[in-house]
């Protein structure tokens, strides 16, 4: 039992919604640290906002309250829970936050409940600027010159003494958040006026800026008895003066002296004792390329980022160990629970190279700046594990899913020398792809190259190998021998871009390899270098090792697919899937297989499948498992695109799919074959045809009318997906859809103005369960990731209903379908139509899963292995409605990118999502949007610029935000039609015209809110981009949908501020009560 006396109830803070800087590794330390917890018999309270993880479920806390992350809301929490302690450093920056303000506010001791963990006094010192840099000082460890402002001016002269360029980081944020680099004064009063506002506590640290150096982290742990280890140390290619997440980092560092490792590491130790933190923490110097001074850049004193990284890197689970300690374990009383045999306080050791890649969000906003700078971008990462880094690095492109599958992109094809060198000093996401080019060009010497990037030679060097060994794979004419063919795999280089180089076909590339006999071999992660065996089956593939995989035969076995990295339209809910998916294929009583390269999320945790194997989801990689393993099964339907992509390749490998079939799959992508079954069915949709060309798609939509729905098929998260309402919107959205090659055909809908309507349904075959209706606020034509979504659908009529029952159950039957299914259908008119059918989990089924009680996926899984519905203990059909309102609201991050446009349409930009959940419709209302951190009223005063079409319906809105005391600003257009209604706007000018404009306005810092709808089409240039875009980056909340702000007024209406909001215990839901 815990060594801490009286610790019976834990109250764990989440991390939120997903976004830019805070993504799944939150989750994935939560979810490991509440698993831990319960180990130990404690009771645990979780709080967090986000429905999408598979850390607010009911199978991981006793408790879940999927509740807006306020003060308010957890001082409410503690009141009803009565906690005896908090646990705060596992919900990354946003948890630590709320636990500190609780904690120095007084309501913790008031209500006898400890922080466990790290005091709070530690977390000041590490976490605030000036106290930092003061315990720094008086330790002797050295710190780049810094002072902390609180207004422009102060930094102004403090920039001049120390000299530009200097670097900007506001205290108490997350990412980065509101940080960079000036070189100027006028840099540094943009940044700073933006920092300063960002900061939870209105300071920014401005300090000298070390970029070029080398960044390399230390990743520690250290008991309440002060016994101090590192677990894993890393260095970032990319030096100082890009974000840790979004440099590419190399785990154990590779570039370092003996002295230089060990000088760092006493350092790291040192810091970590004087701060006295407990748990995990991690510690980030900058490092003089040549003389050993050295500066420490920060210390997270949590569960951060790098921690998941460092996890996976060396199956050390930090946040498992972590939450013991805080318990009041030491290190030497904690075991191992990878090795079985070794305890936490012994060192892991690699005898292996570790490759994280970031995974950036530029193909979803083609016009955002792409350079990398001290503010976090990523929205994920992959991981790969090679026995060099050449492999880990060919492992880690490939991994990506971004259409890239080695250092060749063919970007560089048509540029002079000149223009490819002029290049080099853009610090973006491609430049390994342009030293790569640089080097195949022999145009700049590796001292030329690291004196422009400061990337260190070795890296230069290694980049360089894989270019020669391309060179020798064009130049062999095709005669591949033994050796030149052992040295390219040993190096990662996959079969297919073999054959494209030596003019051979894959399978040929293939068949040569089997007769040398080159295959892969699999080695096993196990934390000590193989001095100890180790007991979790975690493997890695190489091609220059000897296999370490246990041969398995007995149970069936059936491998699952993960869906990758994080990104844009395929986030956490797709893990959420997969792990729910081997645990009820576990209980099924099968040998489970977890393939994925995402080092994030929890489905690549060492204790959830049987094996599993960090590996690139490409058809080799997963061939070579399938060669050793021979699955009996391969799931694919829960990885998102990621893995149904994957289909083809396994049945030509002889792997069955579980669930529907393929070619049933493929009936709801093609068009013609997907018409057939809907007229069968009786079902409407709206017109459309399929094209290849731009002179097909601007003939089909001229038949059919603007305004079209352009897109392309086979993609998540609405890619590349268009509304068009003219000629050259078409030829616009055409050529970016084809600036990739498209195997399949591009679609040409007509575009109907309808409300959205999503189902989730699970079919055996024979009957359909379907948990619950959603509907969206937005009307279509906005993707419904980013609109907010209502369980149970509050507007339809029991005819809809019916109707929407009916479709679901004829189109599930007609594609035969085994597992899940999603379906979104638009009302119109009193009539239903589809927009789409897609035969996979979707991202709406963890929440939909948390709110109505029924276990969807554990269901699916079973379905797929055989068992029927009503094994199951399920009435078929639409289940009975939920006495709660739940309420998804969408969250974004577009502060973080940029240039990019942040008006809604069918493409996907949120990044995460949050829930309020409420037997009152408003009042869920208001908790989501509270959730998403829409906090008003602050100033009382909005602008409002509205499209032609939408000027009449923003009359209600006016009127409504008038009535509660708004100040209304208009551009002259809506002003106008205002006035005319009785609203008394005031009218500002637009931007260009004399001052005051309406930027002013923003600028100024006096407004709450912008409702700005666009044109549909081509509008970048325009006001409405600059307004909208200035808007997000001074934090002024901007809608572009009127339905959204309709949404937004009601719940103000009913201002639940004055009272408490109540809270819900979503464990306790079940709905066949």
């Amino acid at each position: 039992m815990p060594k801490l006396e009286g610790i019976k109830r834990v109250l764990v803070i989440g991390s939120g919604p997903i976004v830019i800087g805070q993504a799944a590794e939150f989750d994935y330390a939560g979810t490991q640290a509440c698993r831990s917890l319960k180990e130990e018999g404690m009771e645990v309270i979780l709080v967090n906002s986000n429905p999408a993880t598979i850390m607010t479920d009911k199978d991981i806390a006793d408790k879940v309250y999927i509740e807006p992350l306020t003060v308010g809301v957890l001082q409410h929490i503690i009141e009803v829970e009565k906690p005896d302690s908090l646990l705060p450093n596992m919900g990354g920056q946003a948890g630590l936050n709320l636990g500190m303000e609780l904690a120095e506010s007084g309501f913790l001791d008031s209500h006898n409940v400890r922080l466990l963990g790290t005091t709070a006094e530690t977390i000041r010192n590490a976490e605030g600027r000036q106290e930092f840099k003061d315990l720094m000082e008086r330790i002797g460890e050295p710190c780049a010159p810094s002072e902390l402002v609180e207004n422009i001016e102060d930094g102004v002269v403090f920039a001049e003494k120390i000299g530009y360029p200097v670097v900007l980081r506001p205290a108490y944020t997350l990412g980065g958040s509101g940080g960079g680099i000036a070189h100027d004064q006028e840099e540094l009063e943009e940044i700073l006026s933006n920092g300063l506002r960002l900061s939870r506590v209105g300071q920014v640290l401005v300090e000298r800026c070390i970029a070029g150096w080398k960044e390399i982290e230390y990743e520690v742990m250290r008991d309440s008895n002060g016994n101090c280890i590192t677990v894993c140390n890393m260095e970032n290619l990319d030096p100082v003066g890009v974000h840790t997440g979004d440099s590419i980092v190399v785990a154990p560092s590779q570039t370092l002296s003996d002295k230089e490792y060990q000088m760092l590491r006493s350092s790291a130790l040192k810091i970590i004792s004087e701060l006295g933190v407990t748990g995990g923490c991690n510690v980030q110097f900058a490092l003089h390329p040549t003389s050993f001074e050295y500066c420490v850049i920060e210390v997270n004193p949590r569960v951060s980022r790098s921690s998941a990284l460092a996890s996976k890197a060396t199956g050390y689970p930090i946040a498992k160990v972590a939450a013991k300690i805080a318990l009041g374990y030491t290190l030497d009383e904690i075991p191992n629970a990878v090795t079985g045999k070794t305890y936490a306080s012994f060192e892991p050791a690699l005898d292996y190279c570790v490759v994280k890649i970031p995974r950036l969000p530029f193909d979803k906003f083609i016009n955002a700046k792409r350079t990398l700078t001290t503010q976090m971008k990523a929205t994920g990462e992959v991981m790969s594990i090679c026995t060099n880094f050449e492999g880990g690095l060919m492992k880690a492109i490939r991994s990506l899913a971004q259409h890239v599958d080695c250092l060749e992109t063919g970007d560089y094809d048509g540029m002079s020398d000149e223009d490819v060198l002029d290049k080099l000093d853009i610090v973006d996401d491609r430049r390994i792809y342009l030293i790569a080019e640089i080097l195949r060009r022999g145009i700049a010497s590796y001292d030329k190259i690291h004196e422009i990037t400061k990337i260190d030679e070795w890296f230069i060097d290694k980049i360089a190998i894989l270019v020669e060994m391309e060179k020798k794979l064009k130049g062999c004419n095709g005669n591949i021998d033994k050796e030149l063919m052992k040295e390219a795999k040993r190096m990662e280089f996959p079969d297919n871009v073999i054959a494209r180089w030596t003019g051979k076909t894959e399978e040929e590339v293939k068949q040569l390899r089997y007769e040398y006999g080159i295959t892969a071999a699999f080695k096993m992660v196990d934390t000590c270098a193989a001095e100890f065996a180790s007991e979790t089956p975690y493997y890695y593939g190489c091609f220059d090792g000897t296999n370490e995989v246990e041969e398995t035969s007995g149970r069936k076995k059936i491998m699952v697919l993960g869906s990758g990295p994080i990104r844009i339209g395929q986030g956490i809910e797709f893990d959420y899937c997969s792990v729910h998916s081997v645990w009820a294929l576990k209980q099924e009583g099968y040998e489970t297989i977890i393939v994925n390269n995402n080092p994030e999320t929890v489905s690549t945790d060492f204790d959830i499948a049987d094996k599993l194997y960090f590996e690139p989801l490409t058809p080799e990689d997963v061939q070579n498992i399938v060669d050793f393993e021979k699955p009996d099964g391969a799931v694919v339907q829960f990885g998102g695109q990621t893995a149904i992509k994957l289909t083809e390749s396994l049945m030509k490998m002889g792997v069955p799919i579980f669930g529907t079939k393929a070619e049933d799959v493929d009936a709801a992508e093609d068009r013609e074959l997907f018409d057939e079954i809907l007229e069968q069915c009786g079902i409407p949709r709206a017109k459309g045809q399929t094209v290849f060309t731009v002179e097909e798609a601007l003939k089909a939509a001229n038949e059919l009318g603007y305004p079209v729905l352009v897109r392309p098929s086979y993609v998540l998260g609405g890619q590349g997906m268009q509304i068009a309402v003219s000629d050259e919107d078409v030829v616009e959205f055409m050529n970016i859809i084809n600036r990739i090659k498209q195997d399949h055909p591009i679609l040409v809908d007509k575009y109907l103005m309808g409300k959205e309507i999503e189902v989730d349904a699970v079919c055996d075959g024979e009957n359909i369960l379907i948990p619950g209706i959603m509907e969206h606020i937005e009307r279509a034509g906005i993707h419904s990731g980013d609109s907010i979504s209502v369980y149970p659908a509050k507007s339809l009529t029991p005819r809809i209903t019916d109707m929407i029952v009916d479709y679901t159950e004829k189109l599930a039957r007609s594609l035969h379908v085994k597992g899940m299914i999603n379906i979104q259908f638009i009302v119109y008119n009193d009539q239903v139509y589809v927009i789409e059918v897609n035969p996979r989990s979707s991202r709406t089924v963890p929440y939909i899963s948390k709110v109505t009680g029924i276990p969807i996926v554990q269901l699916a899984t079973k379905v797929i292995t055989g068992s029927k519905i009503t094994d199951l203990g399920y009435e078929p059909g639409l289940q009975k409605k939920s006495d709660y309102y739940a309420i998804k609201m969408p969250v974004f991050s577009f502060e973080k990118i940029r240039g990019a446009d942040i008006s809604l349409g069918p493409e996907m930009k949120s990044t995460g999502e949050c829930l309020g959940i409420s037997k009152d419709f408003d009042e869920a209302l208001y908790k989501a949007f509270q959730g998403a951190g829409i906090n008003l009223p602050k100033h009382k005063q909005i602008i409002m610029t509205l499209c032609d079409a939408d000027k009449e319906d923003g009359v209600d809105i006016a009127q409504r935000f008038e009535k509660l005391g708004y100040k209304i600003y208009a551009s002259r257009g809506t002003a106008k039609v205002l006035k005319e209604h009785g609203v008394n706007a005031i009218q500002v000018n637009k931007i260009g015209q004399e001052a005051p404009t309406l930027l002013d306005l923003i600028l100024e810092h006096k407004i709450d809110l912008v409702i700005d709808t666009p044109e549909n089409g081509i509008e970048r240039a325009g006001d409405g981009f600059l307004i909208r875009r200035y808007a997000i980056e001074t934090g002024v909340h901007c809608l572009t949908s009127l339905d959204t702000a309709h949404a937004l007024i009601s719940s103000l209406e009913h201002a639940f501020n004055n009272k408490d909001l109540t809270i819900v215990d979503i464990a306790t839901i079940d709905n066949r009560k």
